[in-house]
């Protein structure tokens, strides 16, 4: 039986209508790029950069490529403290090229730094056996550890902002206060539930009501979060050991960008840097590849806030782009690499 042209009218309105949002979202999108990036930049003197740059010596770099390389470690340790209890035979290094992989296509794809996590899900499943229910699940945890730390390193940029006057007092800011403790709690929370043997984002997708319970992606995060919950309840000590290293890892990231302030001449207070730091973390949030306007920006209002010139912010900024594209290039290179390799292997 041939499809009713109304059917076929409606699905054609449609697929234009999807084109015409899709198009205005991306000329939304970088038109805030555009725009931020012109208020950070319009007056740097390219000199003064440079000459904020060049100071730098071999064995600072050196100290902050270290770091790097020990901070990407302790991350990918974390996910591979949680993927031991269903395999203790899987090695430590493939997963820190795993979670280099998912990191590059995080950062060179819009979104909140999200995205590359489906590749660890399918390394992990193509080359360590386990099912995609599983692989998933520890993926999941992962993230979880992984917003506790960060959510937490966020609580205390925000108290920290508050006391350099960065955030101005208000009325509202007692309410204000109690909203964000609650969203930064929430991966606290969320652990907490699973303990007790709650599954909240399961009762969610139960009662949304855009789609059935029979989607596959429904079912599977519904089974995923109900191993992530089995973790937390059977191997609480390896949940442990895997916060303690989300722990270092963050340590890891302040150090980083207190040495970066200070081997550029930038002078902070501690409160301060954490204040700047906050910002920085907050800027990866928006939905442009790699926060790109938005970390330049926050970081010229931040520093300009704390007296110190556009040029010193951006130069900060150039330094953490160029650790972010080599880890972020690095990790597209592992993935091409282990994906020829997989093809191959089916061949």
């Amino acid at each position: 039986m041939s499809q009713p042209s109304n059917s076929i009218d409606t699905t054609s309105r449609n697929s234009r209508r999807d084109k015409i949002l899709h198009v205005l979202r991306a000329v939304l999108l970088y038109t805030i790029l555009l725009a931020l990036l012109y208020w950070a930049l319009h007056n740097i003197s390219l000199i003064d950069i440079w000459e904020t740059i060049k100071g730098l010596t071999g064995w600072q770099i050196g100290l902050l490529l270290i770091i790097n390389v020990v901070v990407i470690v302790l991350m990918a340790a974390r996910w591979w403290i949680i993927v031991r209890v269903n395999n203790p035979k899987v090695p430590l290094l493939p997963m820190v090229g795993y979670r280099l992989s998912a990191f590059g296509v995080s950062y060179f794809t819009p979104g909140p730094q999200v995205g590359g996590e489906p590749l660890q899900v399918i390394f992990l499943q193509k080359n360590y056996g386990l099912t995609y229910a599983r692989a998933t699940a520890s993926v999941v945890m992962d993230k979880l550890l992984e917003f506790l730390v960060n959510f937490l390193l966020l609580a205390v940029g925000a108290w920290a902002a508050f006391r350099v006057g960065l955030i101005p007092e208000s009325d509202s800011r007692p309410i204000g206060s109690l909203i964000a403790l609650a969203l930064l709690s929430w991966p606290l929370i969320h652990l907490i539930l699973l303990y007790q043997g709650r599954y909240p984002i399961s009762a969610v997708l139960r009662w949304q009501p855009f789609f059935t319970q029979r989607n596959k992606l429904i079912r599977l995060i519904i089974v995923s979060e109900r191993m992530a919950a089995t973790f937390c309840q059977r191997h609480l000590g390896a949940m442990l050991a895997a916060i303690g290293v989300s722990l270092l890892s963050v340590a890891g990231i302040i150090a980083e960008y207190a040495l970066m302030i200070d081997y550029l001449g930038i002078s902070l207070s501690a409160l301060q840097v954490f204040a700047a730091l906050t910002a920085l973390q907050l800027a990866f949030l928006m939905p442009l590849p790699g926060g790109l306007g938005a970390l330049e920006a926050s970081q010229v209002f931040v520093l300009g806030a704390f007296g110190q010139p556009a040029s010193a912010a951006i130069s900060l900024t150039l330094l953490q782009r160029a650790r972010d594209v080599l880890n972020g290039g690095l990790g597209l290179v592992l993935a091409g690499q282990e994906i020829r390799v997989q093809k191959t292997a089916k061949k």
